[in-house]
Protein backbone atom coordinates (compact mmCIF):
# COMPACT_ATOMS: atom_id res chain seq x y z
CA UNK A 1 0.00 0.00 0.00
CA UNK A 2 2.96 2.14 0.79
CA UNK A 3 4.74 1.47 -2.22
CA UNK A 4 1.94 2.57 -4.62
CA UNK A 5 1.03 5.62 -2.36
CA UNK A 6 4.59 6.79 -3.08
CA UNK A 7 4.70 5.31 -6.36
CA UNK A 8 1.20 7.80 -7.19
CA UNK A 9 3.08 10.41 -5.41
CA UNK A 10 6.21 10.44 -7.80
CA UNK A 11 3.95 9.98 -10.72
CA UNK A 12 2.58 13.51 -9.77
CA UNK A 13 5.24 14.91 -9.33
CA UNK A 14 6.35 14.11 -12.80
CA UNK A 15 2.97 15.68 -13.94
CA UNK A 16 3.57 18.84 -12.29
CA UNK A 17 6.94 19.00 -13.87
CA UNK A 18 5.18 18.86 -16.99
CA UNK A 19 2.87 21.19 -16.91
CA UNK A 20 4.91 23.79 -15.10
CA UNK A 21 6.87 23.13 -18.41
CA UNK A 22 3.82 23.29 -20.58
CA UNK A 23 2.86 26.81 -19.07
CA UNK A 24 6.23 28.13 -19.13
CA UNK A 25 6.68 27.63 -22.62
CA UNK A 26 3.75 28.57 -23.29
CA UNK A 27 3.40 31.94 -21.37
CA UNK A 28 7.14 32.80 -23.16
CA UNK A 29 5.77 31.25 -26.82
CA UNK A 30 2.98 34.49 -25.85
CA UNK A 31 5.19 37.00 -24.64
CA UNK A 32 7.94 36.44 -27.93
CA UNK A 33 5.64 36.67 -30.27
CA UNK A 34 5.62 40.32 -30.50
CA UNK A 35 9.28 39.77 -31.21
CA UNK A 36 9.02 37.12 -34.19
CA UNK A 37 10.33 34.81 -31.38
CA UNK A 38 9.13 31.68 -30.11
CA UNK A 39 10.64 29.92 -26.72
CA UNK A 40 13.05 27.60 -28.74
CA UNK A 41 14.21 30.45 -30.60
CA UNK A 42 14.79 32.49 -27.73
CA UNK A 43 16.56 29.59 -26.48
CA UNK A 44 19.15 28.82 -29.12
CA UNK A 45 19.52 33.07 -29.48
CA UNK A 46 20.58 32.51 -25.09
CA UNK A 47 22.85 29.89 -26.06
CA UNK A 48 24.71 31.36 -28.65
CA UNK A 49 25.15 35.01 -27.07
CA UNK A 50 26.73 33.05 -24.18
CA UNK A 51 30.15 33.82 -25.78
CA UNK A 52 31.66 37.12 -25.42
CA UNK A 53 31.65 39.98 -28.75
CA UNK A 54 35.11 40.76 -28.35
CA UNK A 55 36.11 36.98 -29.18
CA UNK A 56 33.91 36.99 -31.95
CA UNK A 57 31.08 35.66 -29.94
CA UNK A 58 30.09 31.84 -30.17
CA UNK A 59 29.15 29.42 -32.31
CA UNK A 60 28.40 25.54 -31.77
CA UNK A 61 28.25 22.75 -34.02
CA UNK A 62 23.91 21.86 -34.76
CA UNK A 63 24.90 18.88 -32.34
CA UNK A 64 26.12 20.74 -29.91
CA UNK A 65 23.22 23.18 -29.86
CA UNK A 66 20.84 20.29 -29.65
CA UNK A 67 22.36 18.93 -27.01
CA UNK A 68 21.66 22.24 -24.69
CA UNK A 69 18.15 23.19 -25.94
CA UNK A 70 17.05 19.58 -25.72
CA UNK A 71 15.40 19.21 -29.57
CA UNK A 72 16.00 16.82 -31.84
CA UNK A 73 18.78 17.69 -34.76
CA UNK A 74 16.07 17.88 -37.14
CA UNK A 75 13.96 20.26 -35.24
CA UNK A 76 16.63 22.12 -34.17
CA UNK A 77 18.13 22.27 -38.49
CA UNK A 78 14.40 23.64 -39.45
CA UNK A 79 14.63 26.14 -36.49
CA UNK A 80 18.40 27.63 -37.47
CA UNK A 81 17.08 27.69 -40.76
CA UNK A 82 14.13 30.16 -40.02
CA UNK A 83 16.45 32.10 -37.98
CA UNK A 84 18.93 32.29 -40.68
CA UNK A 85 16.20 33.48 -42.81
CA UNK A 86 15.21 36.19 -40.61
CA UNK A 87 18.99 37.41 -40.29
CA UNK A 88 19.57 36.55 -36.53
CA UNK A 89 22.10 33.74 -37.16
CA UNK A 90 24.14 32.33 -39.30
CA UNK A 91 25.61 28.83 -40.38
CA UNK A 92 29.07 27.91 -41.57
CA UNK A 93 30.67 24.47 -42.34
CA UNK A 94 33.02 23.37 -39.40
CA UNK A 95 36.80 24.02 -39.69
CA UNK A 96 37.21 21.10 -37.63
CA UNK A 97 35.23 18.49 -39.65
CA UNK A 98 33.95 20.09 -43.11
CA UNK A 99 30.79 17.33 -42.04
CA UNK A 100 29.61 19.43 -39.29
CA UNK A 101 27.75 22.88 -39.62
CA UNK A 102 28.46 25.89 -36.86
CA UNK A 103 25.90 28.06 -35.95
CA UNK A 104 26.48 31.89 -34.54
CA UNK A 105 24.63 34.90 -33.65
CA UNK A 106 24.48 37.81 -36.31
CA UNK A 107 24.91 41.29 -35.41
CA UNK A 108 21.10 41.88 -35.56
CA UNK A 109 20.86 38.66 -33.63
CA UNK A 110 22.49 39.54 -30.98
CA UNK A 111 20.60 43.06 -30.73
CA UNK A 112 17.25 40.49 -30.48
CA UNK A 113 18.74 38.78 -28.15
CA UNK A 114 19.28 41.72 -26.19
CA UNK A 115 16.14 43.43 -26.51
CA UNK A 116 14.04 40.44 -25.16
CA UNK A 117 16.11 38.76 -22.87
CA UNK A 118 14.61 40.94 -19.73
CA UNK A 119 10.98 40.08 -21.27
CA UNK A 120 12.46 36.36 -21.29
CA UNK A 121 13.63 36.60 -17.53
CA UNK A 122 10.65 38.23 -16.47
CA UNK A 123 8.29 35.39 -17.71
CA UNK A 124 10.44 32.49 -16.27
CA UNK A 125 10.44 34.69 -12.91
CA UNK A 126 6.97 34.86 -12.76
CA UNK A 127 5.46 31.60 -13.67
CA UNK A 128 8.50 29.76 -12.10
CA UNK A 129 7.83 31.69 -8.79
CA UNK A 130 4.17 30.63 -9.22
CA UNK A 131 5.01 26.76 -9.81
CA UNK A 132 6.95 27.14 -6.70
CA UNK A 133 4.38 28.17 -4.86
CA UNK A 134 1.45 25.99 -6.22
CA UNK A 135 4.18 23.25 -5.55
CA UNK A 136 4.58 23.93 -1.81
CA UNK A 137 0.49 23.83 -1.47
CA UNK A 138 0.03 21.41 -3.05
CA UNK A 139 2.45 19.79 -0.89
CA UNK A 140 1.27 20.76 2.43
CA UNK A 141 -2.35 19.69 1.23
Amino acid sequence: MAAMKSERALVEQWHDVRALHARTTSELDRELHPYGLGASDFEVLDVLAEGSPQDGGCSYRVQELASRVHLSQSALSRLVARLEKDGLVTRGMCSEDRRGVRVALTEQGRARHAEVRPLQRAVLSRVLADGARSATSSTIS
